[in-house]
C-alpha cells in the first residue's frame, strides 16, 4: 500500500510547492492537500487511521494549529504529525514538540533532501514504536534530566558515559540540548571520563568560530556534571550524505569543516573523532563541528588515556591513531579525507568484519579511487589521506585553499555531478 500523507495548509502556494516536493521525494505516495479555510478544518470524512503521516499548517483555518495538533494527538490511532512551522520562531516549534508533534518543518523552502529525510524518520519513528498487534501500550517515560530555568523536552541519545536531551531555555524558549555526566567520580574508574567530560567544555567554550558549536552554559553540582550547547534543527551531516550530494555541495562542507579544523588547531585542539555524526547542520545551511570529548591539547604534557588506548571511529581514523602513535593536525585531515570520500560516493573507503582490520586498512590498503565523475577532486582526496602525514596538508589552511581553488575551477558537468545513493 503507499504512503499516504495529507497536506493541511491555507495557503495554496506553499500547498502546492510541498505537494510537489513530497511527490518528489516518494513518488510512491498518495498526497491530498486540504484547505481548511475554504472548508471544514478537517477533511470530510477525516479518519486519523486513514492516513500515514499529516503535515499541519500552524494556523488552520481561523483555529490554532497547536490546539489541532493537541486534539489529534490525544487519539490512539494518531499517524505522526510534523508540525509547519513560522520560519525562526523557535517558541513555536517548542510548543509543538511539547504538544506531541512528531517534527517540525520551517515554513521556508527547504530543500527536497530536508523534506524526504524529514517524511523518512517520521514513518520510520512510527514504525519502530508501533506496539504488536493486541498488545497494551506503555506510557511514554518522561525526560529524566532537570535543569533550572530550562525544559526538558525529550532523551535524544545516551552513551556509556553521557545522555543527550533536547531543552528550552524557559525565559526565551530557546530551543538547546544538554549534555549530562551523571556518574562523578566517586571511584577511580569514573574519574578519566569525568575529566574529559569536563575538558570537552574548557576546549570549546574558548572557540568562537561560526563552524565551531555555540556553548552556552555549564555545571556541576551533586551527581552530575552538564554543558548546554546550541541545537542544530538539521541534524547530523550524515543524513545530509544519505541523500545525495553534489559536487559543489560536497567541496562547499569540506571547506566549513576544513575552517572549523583551523580554528581549533590554532588553539592547540586536535579533535581526534572527526566523523559525521560529529558534523551538525543549522536551519541556514552551515555546518558546526561538536563533540570535542575525545579532543587533545596538542602540547599538553598531560594524556588522559591509558598507555596504548585508542580513541576515535576505526571507519575515519588516520592510520598513525589507529597504531595509536602520537598524532597532529594532519590526523584531523586524514578523517576529513575519508569524510569527503564518502560525500561524494554515499560509501566510506574502507570496510572490513572487525574494528582491528578496518584500522589495517587505512594503514595499509590502496588509497581509494573517485568514480569518473569526481575525477577532478582525486588529488586532492590522496592529499587528504596519503598513509604517510608528512605526504598530507600540513595544516587546515593549506586544505582550504586547495578546496576553494578546486570549486572555483569547476566545469559545469562536473558541477552537476551526482552519485544515487541506495534506499534506506
Amino acid at each position: 500500500m503507499p504512503l499516504r500523507i495529507l497536506i493541511i495548509d491555507s495557503d495554496r502556494d506553499y500547498r502546492a510547492w510541498l505537494g510537489h516536493h513530497l511527490a518528489a521525494a516518494r513518488p510512491d505516495a498518495l498526497i491530498i492537500a486540504h484547505d481548511p479555510s475554504m472548508q471544514q478544518v478537517m477533511p470530510p470524512g477525516f479518519d486519523t487511521d486513514l492516513w500515514d503521516l499529516v503535515f499541519l499548517d500552524h494556523q488552520v483555518g481561523g483555529r490554532d494549529g497547536l490546539e489541532v495538533l493537541g486534539e489529534l494527538k490525544h487519539r490512539a490511532d494518531c499517524p505522526p504529525i510534523v508540525f509547519l512551522a513560522p520560519q525562526g520562531d523557535e517558541d513555536a516549534v517548542a510548543r509543538a514538540l511539547r504538544a506531541g508533534a512528531d517534527d517540525y518543518l520551517p515554513k521556508s523552502h527547504n530543500s527536497q533532501q530536508h523534506i524526504g529525510r524529514v517524511v523518512r524518520e517520521a514513518v520510520r519513528r512510527d514504525r519502530q514504536s508501533a506496539p504488536p498487534p493486541g498488545a497494551s501500550v506503555a506510557a511514554e517515560p518522561q525526560p529524566e534530566f532537570r535543569l533550572k530555568g530550562h525544559r526538558c523536552l525529550q532523551a535524544l541519545a545516551t552513551g556509556s558515559t553521557s545522555s543527550v536531551y533536547l531543552m528550552e531555555k524557559e525565559r526565551s524558549e530557546q530551543l538547546v540540548v544538554a549534555k549530562v555526566f551523571r556518574r562523578l567520580p566517586g571511584q577511580v574508574d569514573h574519574a578519566v571520563p569525568l575529566q574529559r567530560f569536563l575538558r570537552e567544555y574548557e576546549i570549546v567554550s574558548a572557540i568562537r568560530h561560526p563552524n565551531v558549536v555555540r556553548i552556552f552554559d555549564f555545571g556541576i553540582a551533586d551527581d552530575m556534571a552538564f554543558i548546554v550547547m546550541e541545537y542544530f534543527a538539521g541534524g547530523q551531516l550524515g543524513k545530509r550524505i544519505g541523500d545525495g550530494l553534489a559536487l559543489p555541495q560536497a567541496l562547499q562542507s569540506l571547506a566549513q569543516v576544513a575552517r572549523a579544523l583551523e580554528a581549533i588547531h590554532a588553539v592547540g585542539v586536535l579533535h581526534r573523532d572527526l566523523k559525521p555524526a560529529n558534523i551538525m547542520l543549522r536551519d541556514d545551511g552551515s555546518l558546526a563541528l561538536i563533540d570535542f570529548g575525545v579532543a587533545k591539547l596538542r602540547d599538553s604534557p598531560a594524556e588522559l588515556s591509558r598507555v596504548g588506548e585508542i580513541f576515535g571511529t576505526p571507519y575515519y581514523m588516520s592510520p598513525e591513531q589507529g597504531e595509536g602513535a602520537p598524532v597532529d593536525e594532519r590526523a584531523d585531515i586524514y578523517s576529513l579525507g575519508v569524510i569527503f570520500h564518502e560525500m561524494l560516493t554515499g560509501r566510506r573507503p574502507y570496510l572490513a568484519g572487525s574494528p582491528m582490520a578496518i584500522i589495517s586498512k587505512h594503514c595499509h590498503a590502496p588509497l581509494p579511487v573517485l568514480p569518473p565523475p569526481f575525477s577532478a577532486c582525486q588529488p586532492l582526496l590522496e592529499r587528504m589521506m596519503a598513509k604517510a602525514p608528512g605526504d598530507r596538508f600540513d595544516s587546515a589552511g593549506a586544505l582550504l585553499a586547495a578546496a576553494e581553488a578546486l570549486h572555483a575551477g569547476l566545469d559545469p558537468e562536473a558541477q552537476e555531478a551526482l552519485l544515487p545513493r541506495e534506499e534506506t
